[in-house]
């Protein structure tokens, strides 16, 4: 990537920071994204306050991204792509409140483009249920513990990497081939 590129940042949450982290991270001018908490309350969350569901935190990643390379509104297509907005507090079997669709935005323009977005696949019905991603200005981003950094890609054979990313990744890489780094 140039290296006077100006990065922009957006902050998604689709369930487990895991999968959404394994399937953006290949797409062309994603410079990097990270694993991490927000929209709770309490500060310096970790892993484990997060899965209790008290904390209010959710599963994020932070993506910084070219926005000359890929614009906001293709990460958001696939952003919606490796995960379900229609459910609330859920995806498969991970379920509470630290796995509801949300999308946290860095500006009046993000905001805009994300409800347009909303609007686009819910008119051309790409799902049978409503999206129920809910869009509000970014708080805090706290990133995850290191472990949780990369995972899919340093723990392949790990099984819940096996059984619920490797497919969710395979289907999204089919689905945006010509988005793919080389």
């Amino acid at each position: 990537m140039n290296a006077a590129a100006k990065l922009e940042v957006a902050t998604l949450g689709g369930g487990c920071f895991w999968c959404v982290e394994a399937a953006l991270v290949q797409l062309k001018g994603v410079e990097s994204v990270v694993s991490g908490y927000a929209g709770g309350a309490s500060q310096n969350p970790d892993y484990h306050s997060v899965c209790s569901g008290r904390s209010g935190h959710v599963e994020v990643v932070e993506v910084r991204f070219d926005p000359a390379v890929i614009d906001y509104r293709t990460l958001l297509l696939a952003f919606f792509a490796v995960h379900d907005p229609t459910t609330q507090d859920r995806q498969g079997n991970d379920i509470g409140t630290q796995y509801r669709s949300v999308i946290f935005t860095h500006g009046e323009e993000q905001e805009t483009i994300a409800r347009d977005v909303i609007a686009q696949l819910s008119a051309e019905k790409v799902w049978p249920n409503p999206i129920v991603t809910a869009v509000s200005p970014a708080p805090t981003f706290w990133r995850a513990e290191d472990y949780h950094q990369n995972y899919f890609k340093d723990n392949p054979n790990q099984p819940y990497c096996s059984f619920v990313i490797a497919p969710k990744v395979r289907k999204f890489r089919e689905q945006f081939r010509a988005k793919m780094r080389s």
